[in-house]
């Protein structure tokens, strides 16, 4: 056996490794991929929720903030007039 040969059966013996090696990689790789698509999903719905949220409650505490200031204003017109 020559040096050539040698040389060649070693550099297919690495370019097999990592040609196997870039497979697990990739398939690793396409999992984490996965997971990650399936936990944005998972918090973009938590976001939804909490602007639905947010929204509800302004729809309620607005009305009760400016009943609260036209009440205030009552209160102080009502105290100037007497």
């Amino acid at each position: 056996m020559s040096a050539m040969e040698i040389l060649v059966i070693i550099l297919s013996v690495v370019l097999a490794v990592l040609l196997v090696l870039s497979i697990i990689l990739t398939v690793l790789l396409i999992k984490v991929a996965r997971q990650i698509q399936a936990v944005t999903k998972v918090a973009k719905g938590a976001a939804d929720n909490v602007q639905n949220m947010t929204a509800n409650i302004s729809k309620v505490v607005a009305p009760a903030a400016l009943f609260r200031i036209v009440k205030d204003f009552a209160r102080k017109s009502g105290s100037k007039s007497r």
